[in-house]
């Protein structure tokens, strides 16, 4: 009897699957494949958020790229604005309105513009009507120094034209594109439709005065957040402005020293060499590599001698270094001083946007994106790299 009592609460433990052997018994109904879950697999937050920063720096490529007819002027009218809104200020505490002084500046800045075209525009032209007699004269001053390149390159020449030489005479194509007057007037036109943009948007912008600020007071919500605001906008443009105005005085003094000393040396048209070395500073290193080279041609034009047609561009060279190793880093100080590989990049960066204008820019963009990094908190990792 006990075994049985036994052997009846095992069948009740192991269930009904239970055989009368002892072993349970396996269930034999199969089993219905799982189905998939229709919902799609959703991509983490980090690489939504990775694509998203990486379409956003496309778009602004793109923007820049193909918009740069109409961001070039509206870019240089704001950074003639923070380089003469100081003026339009004094102007204001000499009881003068915003737009009248706005105007005198404009009008001002125009007239010296106009001048200095004038005054550099004959002897601009008449180099550049001689240019081809000067690259001439230059190549035949050069020849004794050339003549083993000379033989080098025609050895490569002669065995290139026997490796490709098959006996038929290839047909020659011609692509006639504009002529050079097309060219010129296009290119005439085109800077005349920007110029007289970017001189009616600065007169607004130096108009205007306080009005952006005091806009962005009023949309601000919060009292706190309106005196940030208020402090950032007043150092950023105050920062920007003390150095555009540095970086343009120092520029035209050396135009000055260049000139002195190019009149010194018996150079023709002493002033030309001189602002061309203003207006090329504003392109690093570029600017100075194509003024060594003009220097260079001019001087072998100018003189016999080799040795002192050499010493144009040498005279130069040490303007140019004493200028950029001594007297820049003391008048601006190492705080706004920009890191030279983050100017060779913004360099290449903005003469592949915008060409020539673009490279002009490049270095005053770059120091008031490294200034308002400065002084915006989340910004300023950005504005360390910028730095030295």
């Amino acid at each position: 009897m006990a075994w049985k009592r036994r052997e009846a609460v095992r069948h009740e433990l192991d269930g009904p699957g239970e055989v009368a052997g002892g072993t349970a018994a396996k269930d034999e109904t199969p089993q219905p494949w799982p189905v998939p879950d229709p919902t799609p697999v959703q991509p983490s937050r980090r690489v939504l958020t990775i694509a998203s920063v990486g379409i956003l720096i496309l778009g602004i490529l793109y923007t820049l790229y193909f918009a740069r007819t109409f961001l070039l002027p509206i870019s240089i009218a704001i950074l003639l604005n923070f380089l003469l809104s100081p003026a339009v200020r004094v102007l204001k505490r000499l009881r003068l309105p915003d737009a009248a002084g706005a105007a005198l500046v404009v009008l001002g800045l125009v007239g010296l513009s106009a001048v200095g075209i004038y005054e550099i525009a004959g002897p601009a032209q008449e180099w550049l009507a001689k240019a081809p007699a000067v690259l001439r004269q230059a190549e035949a001053k050069l020849h004794p120094l050339r003549a083993p390149v000379e033989q080098v390159k025609r050895a490569a020449e002669n065995v290139e034209q026997a490796a490709s030489d098959t006996g038929g005479q290839p047909q020659e194509v011609v692509v006639r594109g504009p002529t050079l007057g097309a060219r010129l007037f296009g290119f005439t036109q085109s800077v005349v439709t920007a110029s007289l943009g970017i001189v009616v948007l600065l007169y607004f912008l130096l108009a205007a005065g306080d009005l952006f600020t005091l806009k962005l007071v009023r949309v601000l919500p919060q009292f706190g957040d309106k005196r940030i605001a208020v402090s950032i906008i007043n150092e950023t443009e105050a920062s920007i402005s003390r150095y555009l105005v540095t970086v343009a005085a120092v520029n035209i003094g050396q135009g000055v020293v260049v000139g002195l000393v190019m009149f010194l040396l018996g150079m023709p048209n002493a002033p030309l060499w001189g602002a061309l070395s203003a207006a090329a500073e504003f392109i690093p290193y570029l600017g100075a590599m194509a003024v060594v080279v003009i220097l260079t041609l001019a001087g072998l034009v100018t003189f016999d001698a080799v040795g002192h047609a050499l010493l144009v561009p040498g005279a130069y060279l040490v303007v140019n270094l004493l200028q950029s190793q001594v007297v820049t880093p003391m008048v601006l100080g190492h705080r706004l001083e920009l890191n030279p590989v983050a100017v060779f990049v913004g360099l290449a960066f903005w003469l592949w946007v915008w060409g020539l204008p673009g490279a002009f820019i490049a270095v005053p963009m770059l120091a008031t994106l490294k200034i308002c990094c400065d002084h915006i908190e989340r910004l300023e990792p950005l504005g360390e790299f910028l730095g030295q």
